[in-house]
């Protein structure tokens, strides 16, 4: 979007805060770079030039401005509609890989050389691969000396700098402050809190229905993993140099996010997984746009706008608990879930007390005996089957994951239907437009509402709402009175 000068200017000039994240404003008079909602009076078009991420800003020798602070922008949605080789990328450069494998190792990952995605970066961002990894640390780093008291060593190496002097570099690079002026500047609500305990605001773009998401989350719980208590759903998390427990909370302008981590690095990691368990980067506007194009479901989408897709924070968890939700329940599915969990899980310490265990990882699975299950023979096979290639890495599920690969590879696995494969790219993946004919709360909705309820009937009706397929199962689900529709209180 940012080579649409025209379009740019007209948001950046109405403070359209639906296109933060989409690309950002670079003053020429000042050296500063800001979001479209800048409050900050625009200044006149002449006088501006648009990056499409603030790596490229940074790039072009701009700092972020301090009243708007783009750091904090949503991210671009851009990365939740594409699965080709820069969205997937993007979703690895989130998930903090490059600070831990280097280029290389997010090359490895992708399966193209290192050379291919520094250009197509390059082409599309402005920037390659490093200086995207080096903007996002610079956000983690301000995180942590605004919302803990650790010692600004201790910061520099959890945020993923090699060295104090890199951070103390780039934080005064990028924000014209230094560390302890970062600290100083800081609201005094900001440091609050339990000890340990990282509290921070997860920005979205308006509008956002809490309901089904939060009710989807809270009514398909693991116990010992998951739990909703006083206005949170908190969890467990595996992450990759440790282990957490996040709670999140709806609140009207942002999703409150407590973190208790048990190392530090792990920051970057543990937001990029929240906010795609909650859908937060997804553009709203533009998903109820394509919906309500159709009058059926015109009056859900008018009802309760911003419905955001309920997805993951641990893909191989969710493919597993599929698996058990086959055919069954939703009580049931909890019910084997917990079973395994105890059985198989790793133990963790929360002080609040509720949650147990983290939800245990393929390999722990690996040498599951079936004779254990309480389920038909067949899904025995099915889960072990999967577990199996998981554990092996013969079938990888992640932040990278090829879309239609992935899913072509779940159906070559026993027991997997079109339902089981398309809920796992829904929530699990993050693929926007896969779609639920078969399920049978979607067809009993589009029956109700008129809409045909053959799964093949349905399949070409819903061609007109791509490629936001996966919403409009939201929306269906939503008609029913079932407990994952409903904020819990």
């Amino acid at each position: 979007m940012h080579t649409d000068t025209e379009r740019c200017v007209r948001a950046v000039q109405s403070k359209d805060a639906r296109f933060d994240g989409w690309f950002y404003t670079a003053v020429l008079t000042t050296g500063i770079y800001c979001r479209p909602s800048c409050p900050a009076v625009p200044p006149k078009p002449r006088h501006m030039v648009f990056h499409p991420s603030a790596a490229a800003c940074q790039q072009a020798g701009f700092r972020a401005c301090k009243r708007c602070r783009p750091d904090a922008s949503p991210g671009s949605p851009e990365w939740n509609v594409r699965a080709d080789l820069v969205a997937r990328a993007m979703r690895l450069i989130a998930d903090g890989v490059v600070d831990r494998e280097g280029v290389t190792g997010l090359a490895a990952r992708l399966g193209y050389s290192t050379r291919q995605i520094e250009r197509q970066l390059l082409a599309e961002l402005g920037a390659g691969p490093l200086a995207l990894a080096r903007a996002q640390r610079a956000r983690t780093a301000r995180l942590l000396v605004e919302t803990t008291g650790l010692p600004m060593a201790d910061v520099a190496f959890a945020a993923g700098f090699s060295s104090v002097r890199a951070f103390n570099d780039t934080v005064r690079e990028v924000f014209a402050l230094s560390p302890s002026e970062l600290r100083t500047r800081a609201p005094k609500h900001a440091a609050g809190g339990a000890p340990g305990v990282i509290a921070l605001r997860l920005p979205f773009r308006a509008p956002l229905h809490p309901d089904n998401l939060f009710g989807h989350l809270a009514a398909t719980a693991v116990p010992g993993v998951e739990e909703w208590r006083e206005g949170s759903y908190r969890r467990t998390l595996r992450l990759p140099y440790g282990q957490g427990i996040v709670a999140l909370s709806p609140r009207p302008d942002h999703i409150a996010c407590r973190l208790a981590l048990s190392d530090h690095r792990d920051l970057t990691v543990a937001i990029s997984r929240c906010r795609r368990l909650l859908d937060l980067d997804a553009d709203p506007v533009a998903v109820d746009e394509r919906l309500r194009a159709d009058p059926a479901l015109a009056p859900l989408v008018d009802k309760a706008p911003g419905r955001r897709v309920p997805r993951t924070a641990d893909e191989a968890e969710f493919a597993v608990r599929a698996v058990l939700g086959q055919q069954v329940s939703t009580a049931a599915a909890r019910t084997h879930a917990a079973r395994l969990v105890m059985a198989h899980g790793t133990p963790v310490d929360d002080p609040e007390g509720g949650l147990t265990h983290l939800f245990p990882a393929p390999e722990e699975l690996a040498a599951l005996d079936p004779d254990t299950l309480a389920m038909p023979r067949t899904r025995r096979t099915t889960l072990t089957t999967l577990v199996r290639r998981l554990a092996d890495g013969d079938l990888r599920l992640g932040a990278d994951s090829d879309w239609p690969k992935t899913r072509a590879a779940l159906l070559a696995l026993p027991g997997f239907g079109p339902w089981t494969a398309d809920v796992i790219a829904m929530r699990a993946l993050g693929d926007p437009d896969a779609f639920l004919p078969t399920d049978l709360g979607v067809r009993r909705a589009a029956r109700a509402l008129g809409l045909p309820s053959t799964p093949a009937a349905l399949t070409t009706r819903a061609a007109a709402w791509r490629p936001w397929r996966a919403y409009a199962v939201q929306y269906l689900w939503a008609t029913d009175s079932h407990p994952i529709n409903v904020l819990p209180t």
